[in-house]
């Protein structure tokens, strides 16, 4: 018998949407966590390790006011450390589970070995950055992998590749041909299992035409938890999401879409939050089991929709059952439909008065 699924679970992208300040990361945590979200997430970054001074912002960053200089708009996003401890400690006391993606080995080493961060998210960008991913995935939590831009191949590889972290024996060189091997191994089971791998589509905001949501089935068949990063506007893709076997939803959430920043339009304000978990509760309840049976709430009406055997005229003792004389009305309690060319032939053991069930 199949169990239920459980429910999925919703984090809050709060990303950089704190705009570089404490305050507002601070408000971001109340606001996710007074959504009834399960987790709200952040982004731990070194501008000076993640990117060139030459590289350009992306359009949607650029039409965002963001310039076009990407380092110079990743410097003015940087939550620092300290503060970054407290907006972990605000979430522990608002009940809201903390999360932020690292983009280096010394963000990462920070989020876990000092917040206690139980679990790790990789941004799209790093799914082929396979070095980075080996270090995330040697800390030895399980991986939220985002993988927007990517094809299933660099999926795999990547996935691969925190099969190998988990696997392979000390010392054991790590090669492309490695991480296939360790993918491919039957104890790579386990890691699969613990790992949420989130379809995603890296524009802000996504066509909707282009969030690809079969996708999530390819993610089930490896044996993974599917998940879904969402970057359409509105609701309603992520909670067909959520329909199509998500896991784990992420969404952008802003205090107001009016602010300056790169991610904002393509945000949650509270309120739609709030409506998005909302309705990821009862999407996921709706979901219910794969047995197919009656549901408590029908039991009721059986007895008064379905049909039964019953005389279609008055019949005698010992009368021969035939279609002249048995048919099928609803009449309450009596022998299901299907047993009517079982009782074809048969005598009656007693009187019948029309539409009587018949019962044996």
């Amino acid at each position: 018998m199949s169990e239920s699924p459980a429910a999925c679970e919703v984090i809050a992208e709060a990303g950089v949407n704190h705009n570089g300040r404490e305050d507002l990361a601070l408000a971001l945590v109340e606001a996710a966590a007074a959504s009834g979200a399960d987790c709200v997430k952040f982004q731990t970054f070194d501008p000076d390790d993640l990117t060139a001074v030459s590289a350009p912002t992306a359009v949607y960053q650029a039409e965002a006011g963001a310039g076009a200089s990407q380092k110079a708009m990743l410097e003015g996003l940087v939550l620092p450390y300290p503060a970054l401890r407290r907006v972990a400690r605000a979430a522990e006391s608002a009940r809201i589970a903390f999360l932020s993606t690292p983009f280096d080995r010394t963000s990462a080493r920070f989020l876990v070995e000092d917040l206690g961060m139980e679990r790790i998210k990789v941004g799209s960008g790093e799914l082929t950055n396979l070095p980075l991913l080996l270090d995330l995935a040697r800390l030895g939590r399980p991986i939220l992998l985002s993988t927007g831009m990517a094809t299933m191949e660099e999926t795999r590889r990547a996935l691969g590749v925190l099969a190998f972290a988990r696997l392979a024996d000390a010392g054991e060189t790590p090669s492309l041909d490695a991480f296939d091997a360790a993918l491919a191994a039957p104890e790579a089971a386990p890691v699969l299992a613990e790992t949420v791998v989130m379809q995603c589509t890296t524009q802000y905001p996504a066509p909707h035409d282009q969030a690809n949501l079969r996708v999530l089935d390819a993610y089930a068949a490896l044996g993974v938890r599917p998940g879904y990063s969402d970057h359409t506007l509105g609701v309603d893709i992520a909670l067909a999401a959520v329909a199509r076997g998500a896991q784990a939803i992420e969404k952008h959430l802003t205090l107001s879409r009016d602010m300056e920043g790169p991610d904002h339009r393509a945000s949650l304000e509270p309120d739609e939050m709030a409506a998005l978990v909302a309705g990821t509760r009862r999407v996921s309840q709706a979901l219910g089991s794969s047995v197919k049976r009656p549901q408590p709430a029908e039991i009721a009406n059986m007895v008064v929709a379905r049909r039964v055997l019953v005389a279609a005229r008055a019949i005698r003792a010992g009368e021969v059952f035939s279609p002249d004389n048995l048919t099928a009305k609803r009449a309450g309690a009596g022998l299901e439909p299907g047993l009517y060319w079982a009782l074809l032939g048969q005598a009656a053991a007693h009187d019948f008065a029309a539409d009587e069930p018949i019962r044996s």
